[in-house]
C-alpha cells in the first residue's frame, strides 16, 4: 500500500504514549504512579450522568443536526453569556465530539503550503502536528519561564508575515499552567488591528481552572476580534468528562458553513445522549466544578512545594490548568532522559518538555490530576532515583 506522503507528517500526543508504556510497566507487577496523563481523575457529575440515562431512556438515539442540538447551543451561547460577558448566537456554536475537532477544523481551513500558522511553544503538540499535516508552516510563539510562561505580545506580533493565516493562543495552558495577563492580551489585541486578514484561534478548555486570584481573560471579550474568531472550548476538563467526547467553538458567521460541512463530512453529529448531558453539565449545579478546582489547588501547592525541594529542580507556580512544569536543567538530564529514568526506575510517569516543541527542553511536565497521597509518594520516588 502506498500512503499519501502527509500521513507521515502527523505527530502524536506523547501523553498517551507514555501512558501506554506506564500500563505495560504496570501489566508486569511495576508500581507505576502516573502523573503524565491530562486528565481530571474525578468522576462526572451524578446529574450529568442521570441526564444522559434520561436521554437514552426518552429515546434519543438518533442522529442530531451536523452542528448539535439547539437547546445545547442555547444553552452554551446563555453560559458564555454569564460567564464571559460575551453574546454569542447559538446560530455560531458548533458542537463537536471533543476539543481537537474544533482546532482540526480550525487549521485546516487555512493550513496550506505557502501558509504560515503561529502555535504556542512549548504548546499542546497536537497544533504542530496539525499544522504540519495541513503544509502549513508551523510557526512557534515561545513561552518563557520568566515570563511566567505567557507570550510577548511585541514579539507574536513582530513574527506576523503575509503568510500568516491563523494565530493559535491558549491559555490557561498546557503544558506550562500558564495564564496570559488581561494587560498582554490587549497590547496583542491592539496590534492585530494592523492584521485584518490574520485569524485567531483562542483554546480556552481550561479557562475554569485558575488560582492565585488569576482572572481568565478570554478573547471573545475583544469585539475588535470576533469577526475572525474561533473559540476551542468543551466539557472534558470542567466537568471531569474526557470519556464523553464532548467539545464546541464559537465560529464567526462567515465561517459556520464550512466548520458544519467538516462536521458532515467527518462524524456527521455528536452522540445525542451526550449532548443532553451537556446540557445538564452547563446548565445545572457547579457546585462539582469548584470542589475540584479547589482540590486542583491544593494538589498544586503541594507537588510545587515537593519539586523545589528535589536538587536540581525549580518550578514556579502555576496559575491554572493542572499541570506543573518545572525547569529540570539543574539535573544535567534531557527532558527525554529524565522522562525515562523516572518511568523505568522511579514507576513515575511524567512527559518531557520537548514533547511539546523545542522551547520545551529542560523542562518536564507533571500532571496533578492525582491524589495528594499518589503525589506525595511520587515525589519521594524521584528524589530518591535522582540521588541514587
Amino acid at each position: 500500500m502506498q500512503l499519501a506522503e502527509r500521513m507521515s507528517l502527523l505527530g502524536t500526543e506523547s501523553a498517551f504514549e507514555v501512558l501506554a508504556r506506564a500500563k505495560a510497566l504496570e501489566a508486569q507487577g511495576k508500581s507505576i504512579i502516573s502523573l503524565g496523563i491530562g486528565e481530571p481523575d474525578f468522576k462526572s457529575p451524578p446529574h450529568v450522568v442521570a441526564a444522559a440515562q434520561k436521554a437514552l431512556a426518552d429515546g434519543h438515539h438518533g442522529y442530531t443536526p451536523a452542528n448539535g442540538i439547539l437547546p445545547l447551543r442555547e444553552a452554551v451561547a446563555a453560559d458564555l453569556a454569564t460567564r464571559r460577558g460575551a453574546k454569542v448566537h447559538p446560530d455560531q456554536v458548533v458542537v463537536v465530539p471533543g476539543g481537537k475537532v474544533t482546532m482540526f477544523f480550525a487549521i485546516m481551513m487555512f493550513g496550506e503550503p505557502g501558509a504560515e500558522i503561529m502555535y504556542p511553544d512549548p504548546g499542546f503538540p497536537i497544533y504542530a502536528s496539525v499544522i504540519n499535516f495541513s503544509g502549513a508552516l508551523a510557526v512557534p510563539i515561545p513561552l518563557r519561564e520568566e515570563d511566567a510562561f505567557s507570550f510577548r505580545a511585541e514579539e507574536v506580533l513582530g513574527r506576523i508575515t503575509p503568510r500568516t493565516r491563523l494565530i493559535i493562543l491558549n491559555s490557561p495552558a498546557n503544558p506550562t499552567g500558564g495564564v496570559v495577563a488581561k494587560a498582554e492580551m490587549d497590547k496583542l489585541v491592539a496590534g492585530l488591528a494592523r492584521f485584518p486578514e490574520v485569524a485567531v484561534m483562542s483554546d480556552e478548555i481550561y479557562s475554569r481552572l485558575l488560582y492565585d486570584n488569576h482572572a481568565h481573560v478570554s478573547a471573545l471579550e475583544y469585539e475588535s476580534l470576533r469577526d475572525r474568531l474561533i473559540l476551542l472550548d468543551g466539557w472534558s476538563k470542567t466537568y471531569a468528562m474526557t470519556g464523553w467526547r464532548l467539545g464546541y467553538g464559537v465560529w464567526p458567521a462567515e465561517l459556520v458553513p464550512h466548520a458544519t460541512r467538516l462536521a458532515i463530512n467527518c462524524h456527521s453529529c455528536v452522540n445525542a445522549a451526550a449532548q443532553y448531558a451537556a446540557i445538564a453539565a452547563i446548565a445545572g449545579p457547579q457546585d462539582s466544578v469548584e470542589a475540584m478546582r479547589q482540590s486542583f489547588d491544593e494538589r498544586r501547592r503541594l507537588i510545587v512545594e515537593e519539586l523545589n525541594r528535589i536538587p536540581g529542580f525549580r518550578c514556579i507556580r502555576p496559575g491554572g490548568a493542572f499541570y506543573a512544569f518545572p525547569n529540570i536543567t539543574g539535573t544535567g538530564l534531557s527532558s527525554a532522559a529524565i522522562q525515562d529514568k523516572l518511568l523505568n526506575e522511579a514507576g513515575v510517569a511524567t512527559i518531557s518538555g520537548a514533547s511539546f516543541g523545542s522551547y520545551g527542553e529542560g523542562y518536564l511536565r507533571f500532571s496533578y490530576a492525582n491524589s495528594l497521597e499518589n503525589i506525595r509518594e511520587a515525589m519521594r520516588r524521584v528524589r530518591a532515583c535522582l540521588a541514587a
